[in-house]
């Protein structure tokens, strides 16, 4: 499938402070779009290729964000509120400007999966051709909608970089959650995302 918007912002993770987008998308940017479009609890997303169709270019804005954290038990159980009159920063991001991506990904089925994967994968596809959506699926942060379609012969922009570590994917059942990385260049405009990246633990804590 293919998405665009008019910005994007996929912040790279340890910057506390100021927001400093990766130039091209991520793979977990990229699985938030799908789901978004198409989730079910039997299948998970695991991204191949992302394609760079429109050239990276960068402007700066400054956001409103706050400081105020809430627990999620707290959250859930409404007993305290986020106050973002009191506890608001802004903060400058390094954002990306008319972005065009080309998202190849794969469906692994979970062990409850009743289905083949043709039928999910068959459903994703009409979905998309249909412009449907279970929530409206976002570049990076809401602040950046995201148009999305069937792929067209748009051709990946001739740009070779390397562009380090990149998250590859979160692992929400360990506790702390560990993040996975992967090296990323783009060659001739594309991105290949391979099956598994590196845990923390074998980066050095990166």
């Amino acid at each position: 499938m293919q998405v665009s918007g008019p910005g994007a912002l996929f912040t790279r993770p340890g910057l506390s402070a100021e927001r400093l987008t990766y130039p091209v998308m991520t793979p977990t940017a990229a699985i938030g779009v799908l789901t978004s479009i198409y989730w079910k609890p039997e299948f998970v997303y695991r991204i191949t290729r992302i394609e760079v169709l429109s050239e990276i270019r960068m402007f700066t804005m400054r956001r409103n964000e706050t400081s105020d954290l809430v627990s999620l038990s707290d959250a859930a159980s409404g007993t305290r509120t986020v106050d973002t009159v009191a506890h608001r920063v802004q903060r400058n991001a390094v954002c990306l400007k008319d972005v065009g991506y080309r998202i190849h990904a794969q469906i692994d089925l979970a062990a409850r999966a009743d289905k083949p994967v043709s039928a999910y994968r068959d459903q994703l596809r009409r979905r998309v051709s249909r412009g449907q959506c279970f929530s409206q699926p976002f570049l990076g942060t809401r602040e950046f909608p995201a148009a999305f379609g069937d792929p067209d012969e748009t051709t990946p922009i001739a740009m070779w970089a390397d562009l380090g570590m990149m998250l590859h994917s979160i692992d929400y059942a360990t506790t702390p959650r560990r993040s996975n990385w992967f090296r990323a260049e783009l060659k001739a405009g594309v991105l290949e995302v391979p099956s598994r990246g590196i845990p923390d633990s074998d980066q050095g804590g990166i």
